[in-house]
């Protein structure tokens, strides 16, 4: 009899804490109320109340966009010319010292130019940072190029080396021709012209788009490599251009000639014009004319 009291107080006593373990298994691991899992706030059990507002765990950092673009300008049928402004957004951590990197190059990877990407906000912060850039580059022979918005990376390692890459379309080019006393010393031969790039706004007329560049004569860069121009008269006029059967005529107004002296100016003058000319594929010979008249002008 007193055994089978003793096991009784046992089992009893077992119970008891059975059930302690329960109700503090239940206290402790949050039954009935709100626990953080994978950095949010989990209902577990019935709780009678609201989800907390704090946050919990680990502060999770924003991601940077996927499959969104970082670039504003240039839009997608957007031609460039420089210069031009550059503008978009990129992570905080992009930057240094609230600095990035805007490349660009042609289709065949030629670099044309690059400039620093200024963030226009904190860029201390995981977030997306806008950023201006005006880039100023070389005039591109492909009508397509490659932009590239890169991180600051002081560090050199590898896996801060980051960048986006963009598709950019160009606006057409076309060449004008000039004489340059470095290729050519004392300009032994005045037939002798040379060939830059410009860039032009689109248009059917790129003869006469071309012709109007070369009147505008050599930029400031490109008279330090040399070029120069004996189209020193301003106001010429183009009259008319007609370009048929391969040949292509164009008449001038008489500012073209007024006060031009000498052979080599004159024979330099015809070059210019001629060979500015011939760069399209459908003009073989040129014909000027001043005021209507092929015979006695542009003479020494």
């Amino acid at each position: 009899m007193i055994m089978k009291k003793i096991i009784l107080a046992v089992s009893a006593g077992i119970l008891v804490l059975a059930l302690g373990f329960v109700l503090g298994a239940r206290l402790i691991g949050g039954e009935d109320n709100w626990i953080c899992d994978g950095n949010q706030w989990v209902r577990h059990g019935q709780p009678s109340a609201p989800a907390p507002t704090t946050g919990c765990g680990a502060e999770t950092k924003e991601p940077i966009p996927q499959n969104e673009t970082m670039l504003d300008s240039p839009q997608p049928n957007e031609a460039m010319a420089s210069p031009y402004k550059v503008t978009g957004s990129m992570p905080g951590s992009w930057y240094f010292e609230a600095t990035a990197l805007v490349k660009l190059l042609d289709a065949n990877g030629k670099g044309l130019g690059s400039a620093p990407a200024q963030a226009k906000g904190g860029w201390m912060t995981d977030k997306m940072v806008p950023f201006e850039a005006t880039l100023q580059f070389d005039v591109p022979t492909t009508p397509t190029g490659i932009l590239i918005l890169q991180a600051d990376n002081p560090s050199g390692l590898p896996e801060n080396d980051k960048q986006e890459r963009y598709t950019v379309q160009f606006l057409p080019t076309v060449k004008v021709f000039f004489n340059n006393d470095k290729f050519d010393p004392n300009l032994m031969d005045c037939s002798k012209v040379y060939p830059v790039n410009r860039s032009i706004k689109p248009t059917l007329a790129v003869a006469r788009a071309a012709l109007e560049e070369l009147f505008k004569g050599p930029t400031a860069d490109e008279r330090k490599l040399g070029y120069l121009t004996n189209i020193i008269n301003s106001g010429v006029k183009i009259q008319k251009l007609t370009i048929v059967g391969g040949v292509a005529k164009v008449d001038f107004s008489a500012e073209l000639e007024r006060a031009v002296g000498g052979s080599c100016k004159t024979t330099a003058i015809r070059s210019q014009i001629t060979e500015t000319l011939k760069q399209f594929p459908t003009v073989n010979s040129v014909v000027i004319s001043i005021d209507g008249r092929t015979e006695d002008i542009l003479q020494p």
